[in-house]
């Protein structure tokens, strides 16, 4: 037939026959979906390794461009390819897509006409049908009755039809593969679904304040209605216990949500691996700092100074500012804490220790008394909303299920009963031996007595 000949309904017909012969073995391909899942692993390791959300100058400094992490790693490169936001870059998402469309495939493809498969049963009506099985036997003075009840304390599910029988069991087993495909689609779901809707957010707020989510490092495309704006946190308290030692056991920030009236909605103490939940978005300790000093010099109210982080290469973490002695700036001192110990290093303008001092204690200082009311620590907080999250928690659930039901052996019995001899054999898709064994057992029941020559198992091809 020639080209101008073609029926329309031919060509209509050919993107759906391309798809179905080209495409969908090729989407289904195991090979392919391997290849998927160590690319999607790569990647999600370098997510991990490589910061994420972090600011330009902070690639800059860590992924110079010479000399360049591996010989290529430069921040150039970091940003060009989305390595500061792996999970949302378009690659990542699409390698996602691709991977649950060869899921879905396979699962068209395969999974479901396995099971299908396996639902469908045939009774055997000739001798001859039995010696196509992977184990099978002649038993004479046996009956149909007596293999019903011992299949049956087997835990078989028996169909029968006159002097013909067939038995099957674990068809959990080949459902097993089917809901672990579906479980790995609901995890890839809610991985993009939170790629595209979720935030993540870092705030440092000194006790005592009340803030709005605003420091937003990371966000996806779609993630504006989950960032809070009918909503506030106010950090009631953080404090920081300590060892005996002097080193830091855990720090805590006392939170309360406040709605648009300044209202309590919701309150908690947080400390680490103990966050607060609100509204779909989590509130994690992650750090601290020393955000003020409160001091009173002679007679004056007590006043409150910010203090900043110093840099000290690498040597710890120690804050710091100048408190001006005189009206006129002329005068000063610098003041140090490395805790929220409440001890205060007091030095003087040619960088000279002159004295220590503890919160609630004063010293004397260029002519002027000075005393340490108290040292202003700040919660370091990071905030994340990921909508995704039931789903990739609902689909681990379910794999872990379906995983177990995977192993589950899809084991089949047929037999036909003619004059006084019992035709009988049976196949299973796993455990072989154990199969095996059962069937065994179910002969020696069926004969006893009888030459073990009349039993004829055959191992499976």
């Amino acid at each position: 037939m020639s080209l101008n000949s073609t029926p329309f309904a031919t060509w209509k017909d050919l993107p759906r026959q391309y798809f179905q012969r080209e495409l969908l073995p090729l989407l289904a391909d195991l090979r392919l979906s391997i290849v998927l899942l160590l690319a999607i692993a790569v990647f999600s390791v370098s997510g991990t390794v490589i910061e994420q959300g972090q600011s330009l100058a902070f690639y800059q400094e860590n992924y110079p461009e010479s000399p360049a992490l591996f010989g290529f790693l430069t921040w150039k490169v970091v940003l060009t390819l989305g390595l500061d936001h792996v999970y949302r870059t378009w690659w990542f998402l699409a390698l996602l897509i691709l991977f649950g469309s060869s899921l879905v495939a396979c699962t068209f493809t395969r999974q479901f006409p396995t099971l299908k498969a396996a639902q469908k049963w045939s009774y055997y009506t000739q001798p001859r049908q039995f010696e196509k099985l992977a184990m099978s036997a002649e038993v004479d003075a046996a009956t149909l009755d007596g293999l019903e009840s011992l299949l049956q304390r087997k835990g078989y599910r028996l169909f029968r039809e006159g002097d013909r029988l067939y038995a099957r069991k674990g068809i959990a087993g080949r459902i097993g593969p089917i809901i672990v495909h579906a479980s790995m689609i609901l995890i890839l779901l809610g991985s993009i679904w939170g790629a595209m809707t979720g935030f993540f957010a870092q705030e440092m707020i000194p006790s005592g304040e009340t803030f709005t989510i605003q420091n937003i490092f990371d966000a996806g495309p779609w993630a504006a209605p989950q960032i809070p704006k009918d909503w506030s946190v106010k950090v009631n308290r953080f404090w920081i216990d300590y060892t005996p030692e002097g080193s830091i056991d855990q720090f805590y920030s006392d939170l309360s949500v406040l709605d648009a009236a300044g209202n309590e909605v919701d309150r908690k103490t947080i400390h680490v691996n103990e966050p607060l939940r609100h509204n779909g978005v989590t509130l994690y300790q992650a750090d601290w700092a020393i955000a003020a000093v409160r001091v009173q010099l002679n007679n004056s109210p007590v006043l409150q100074i910010p203090m900043g982080q110093l840099e000290t290469g690498g040597a710890g973490r120690l804050w710091g500012t100048w408190l001006p002695t005189k009206p006129d700036l002329s005068e000063g001192v610098s003041l140090v804490a490395k805790d929220l110990k409440g001890t205060v290093l007091v030095y003087d303008q040619n960088g000279q220790l002159v004295s220590t001092v503890r919160a609630g204690m004063a010293t004397e200082v260029n002519g002027v008394r000075l005393k340490i009311a108290e040292l202003v620590g700040s919660t370091g907080l990071q905030i994340k909303a990921d909508p995704g999250i039931p789903l990739v928690y609902t689909g681990f659930g379910l794999l872990m299920i379906s995983v177990m039901m995977s192993y589950v052996s899809h084991s089949q019995v047929w037999a036909l009963q003619q004059d006084d001899t019992l035709y009988l054999g049976g196949r299973t898709n796993r455990a072989q031996v154990a199969f095996e064994r059962e069937v065994l057992e179910i002969l020696d029941s069926l004969s006893v007595g009888q030459d073990p020559t009349k039993v004829n198992p055959r191992p499976s091809v």
